[in-house]
């Protein structure tokens, strides 16, 4: 099976995140998948929380990456489903990023934490000068199952 890579480059403003967003929910439309399908919405949750760390963390410009599988015309696989997806984001820091655990009140903090419920593998290496974040998600996205005990208050606190 090949893969077909497609890329975005995003501009370093928070109103590119938006952008990525419909871009993704193109390029999935356009290769089969419908945009409403649970893989597609974790896909354009987990794109939405990685360009907006690298916008609004390195303040440069970033380079989006989808790389999906493609059946050959014909072929037993062309009725498959789509297996996997990798999300890379490319940006022009080098720092690590590092998930955070916020608290019940905060409106930001939960990007990674999101990425890393949601995807089944993500990790991030140095590139260049600076980094790439990546993630691969299944076709069956990774299921989240209520708790059945709340942690003690303060649990998440930092």
């Amino acid at each position: 099976m090949q893969v077909l890579q497609v890329q975005l480059a995003v501009q370093a403003d928070p109103a590119e995140v938006g952008r990525a967003r419909r871009w993704v929910r193109s390029r999935l439309q356009g290769h089969g998948l419908d945009p409403d399908a649970p893989i597609a919405e974790t896909l354009v949750l987990v794109v939405s929380e990685l360009v907006t760390n690298a916008v609004v963390h390195t303040g440069c410009p970033a380079v989006l990456r989808l790389s999906m599988p493609v059946a050959a015309a014909g072929s037993d696989e062309a009725s498959a489903v789509l297996s996997l997806v990798r999300v890379e984001v490319a940006d022009a820091s080098r720092t690590a990023p590092a998930p955070r655990h916020a608290g019940g009140d905060s409106t930001n903090g939960r990007g990674l934490e999101l990425v890393e419920l949601l995807c089944d593998r993500w990790g991030w290496y140095p590139d260049g000068s600076g980094k790439r974040v990546w993630c691969e998600i299944g076709a069956e996205p990774a299921v989240v199952h209520p708790v059945e005990q709340a942690p003690a208050e303060g649990a998440y606190a930092r």
